[in-house]
């Protein structure tokens, strides 16, 4: 039986536009290494998806204390960023991209750990050093790889 082969999707590609060469070269390699086909979700991101983000789980007060407009505070959603600067995200300089395993099921674990094996097989052959928000030690970010 022969491994699948998978491809970025356009919508995926368009999404690496204005990430970091060397992280688009990784995803790029991890879609011809993986057993498990992935999607982009989010390469850079705009200072109001920045405040969008932000504005999960924190009240209006809170929201105004980071400088972000009061109209993105949603404080019965859950939290999607932990930065103390909400503009402070590696995605706004093109050195992290969010993938997802596709079709996508945010409770399957394994299925994000076959992408990241995947990614970090690609960032070995390349020479490249990249951190996976899986690995980190607290509020892990499964989907989240940045440069080193």
């Amino acid at each position: 039986m022969s491994k699948q082969k998978y491809i970025l999707s356009k919508l995926s590609l368009s999404r690496l536009e204005g990430v970091h060469p060397e992280l688009v070269k990784v995803v790029q390699r991890a879609i011809q290494l993986t057993d498990q086909d992935f999607m982009v979700v989010e390469g850079v991101r705009s200072k109001e998806q920045c405040y969008i983000n932000y504005g999960k789980g924190r009240t209006a007060s809170q929201c105004k204390a980071k400088g972000v407009p009061i109209k993105y505070a949603q404080p019965n959603l859950s939290k999607v960023t932990w930065l103390n600067n909400p503009l402070a995200s590696n995605h706004v300089t093109g050195q992290a991209v969010d993938l997802v395993p596709y079709p996508v099921d945010w409770n399957d674990l394994k299925k994000f750990q076959v992408v990241a094996n995947a990614m970090q097989a690609a960032a070995k052959d390349l020479g490249v050093k990249l951190s996976w928000g899986g690995n980190w030690k607290t509020s892990k970010d499964y989907p989240h790889f940045e440069l080193a």
